[in-house]
């Protein structure tokens, strides 16, 4: 049976990259991105749909989850891939900080939003992540919005540990429903993803060394396209890490379940959510 997947960020990058392999074998791909030219021009190439939304407005975000409902029936795989590493600290037109609202407010919105058809589904939900989590946070429960401390690479780091935290909550919340959820580090890849940062995050994927020592979107994409393919339980563990398509290491945070259980309350309440 045909699969419908939905993935974020796939107007460039793994997202795209994972976006055509999935399409090559037979899988109904939706493709979602920021940029509405990037995003028609891969959607137009493979044949597939396509839905733009900004995830630095969340006014956006519900309008992509209620164009999904009203156009998808199931929902087998919802890939929250969209993100970024940005420079100075910045506020959204939500009053929120950028780098939090775009890598993981937004897609706990968006997946809360298609949590009942997602649990009909018997989805699988996957958070691009990075080994970023392990590396560089900060983490603090009460300055999610780096108000007190702030530099690109920590608010990078909290945001990607954020990411493991949702899944593993997601996972405790509904794994007993049948939602199977999965994060993974895809590699360091050789795309335009640091263009919007500055000082080592544009030198690292701006440089002259990038495309040689990184890794190719293509492999990048085929990390989520295995989990994507991959049956939970069998090919992947749900609630958690990947990389390589190996269970990997992650922050100690990562495993406190009072830590993402409170992140999880405050996400909902500066989403908008009742909880």
């Amino acid at each position: 049976m045909t699969r419908t997947i939905v993935i974020t960020g796939a107007s460039d990058g793994i997202g795209a990259a994972s976006a055509k392999q999935l399409h090559d074998l037979g899988e109904e791909v939706v493709v979602v991105g920021r940029n509405p030219e990037k995003t028609a021009r891969v959607a137009g190439t493979l044949g597939v749909d396509s839905l733009v939304a900004d995830f630095s407005d969340l006014a956006q975000v519900r309008e992509l989850a209620a164009s999904l409902l009203e156009r998808y029936p199931r929902i087998d795989v919802l890939a929250n891939n969209a993100g970024g590493v940005f420079g100075e600290r910045t506020l959204t037109g939500d009053g929120l900080e950028l780098t939090f609202q775009v890598n993981h407010l937004a897609p706990f919105l968006l997946t809360a939003l298609l949590r009942e058809r997602l649990l009909e589904s018997r989805a699988s939900v996957i958070q691009t992540s990075s080994a970023a989590a392990r590396l560089f946070p900060r983490f603090d429960l009460n300055d999610l919005q780096a108000e007190h401390r702030y530099s690109s690479t920590t608010a990078y780091g909290n945001a990607k540990l954020a990411n493991v935290l949702f899944t593993k909550e997601l996972h405790r919340r509904y794994g007993d429903r049948g939602l199977s959820a999965v994060a993974f580090h895809p590699g360091v890849i050789a795309s335009s993803f640091g263009s919007t940062s500055d000082g080592p995050w544009k030198w690292l994927y701006g440089g002259p060394l990038a495309q040689r020592l990184m890794t190719s979107t293509s492999v990048g994409g085929a990390r989520l396209t295995w989990l994507a393919l991959g049956k939970p339980g069998v090919d992947w563990d749900p609630g958690g890490f990947y990389a390589n398509n190996r269970a990997a290491r992650t922050s100690r945070l990562a495993d406190d379940p009072a830590v993402a259980k409170s992140l999880w309350e405050r996400s909902a309440i500066l989403a908008g959510l009742e909880g």
